[in-house]
């Protein structure tokens, strides 16, 4: 039996949000979909993007998965489903944004971090959080930092890496190298709500609203030398 709990959203949604979107819904039907920006975010049911931005129907094209990673560029022939969503929205959309949100206490990084299940190395989730490994290299070894911090730190690193890793697709850099596409990286923390933005010089992630400074930590993703 289809979810009681979608039934009623779906009802709600017939009842309140439908009748107010209704004609935003008929161009897009008309017309096709022209969104702006691109979003590669985490499949985490607590972390929907549509909510956080406040977007409206056709603004947003979302792309999720586990721990919002993109994989390097790799036309070996296999099923590459984040690759083809960048690649449509880059290609066909025309999207002039592409942005990499990771977010506090993902569950992906976190089992990366501590080795936990479900990663064993014969399963799709274990092949798929392998592609964490540069980001891991690259921010260093956990050493005494708790784990909580450490998990921060790395997940700010691999949406820097996902970014490294947009720019190895032809068809992202020849656009960015020509100023029409932009990258850009933020990371949202579930439990306060701060959204912070990465700053590509310094490798800070900084709150985008600054009254929400105070309310997290701020975390260098790059270490410092």
């Amino acid at each position: 039996m289809f979810p009681d709990r979608l039934r009623e959203g779906y009802r709600a949604f017939l009842g309140a949000r439908f009748p107010q979107e209704q004609s935003r819904f008929e161009e897009l039907a008309a017309s096709g979909q022209k969104p702006q920006i691109m979003l590669v975010g985490c499949c985490d049911s607590r972390v929907a993007p549509e909510a956080i931005f406040d977007a409206r129907p056709g603004e947003l094209f979302v792309v999720r998965n586990v721990a919002n990673i993109v994989p390097p560029y790799q036309p070996d022939g296999e099923k590459h489903g984040t690759s083809a969503a960048l690649e449509f929205a880059v290609q066909a959309l025309r999207v002039q944004h592409i942005v990499i949100m990771g977010h506090g206490r993902c569950g992906g990084i976190r089992a990366y971090v501590t080795d936990d299940e479900p990663l064993s190395p014969g399963d799709f989730i274990g092949s798929w959080m392998q592609l964490v490994e540069p980001a891991a290299k690259a921010a260093g070894p956990r050493g005494g930092t708790p784990i909580a911090d450490y998990v921060e730190k790395l997940g700010m690193m691999s949406v820097i890496k996902s970014i490294d890793n947009l720019m190895t697709f032809p068809c992202v850099r020849i656009l960015h190298e020509r100023g029409k596409l932009h990258l850009h990286g933020c990371y949202f923390d579930v439990t306060t709500g701060v959204l912070q933005v990465l700053d590509k010089a310094s490798g800070m992630f900084h709150p985008i609203e600054p009254e929400a400074r105070a309310r997290v930590s701020l975390f260098r993703a790059i270490p410092e030398n």
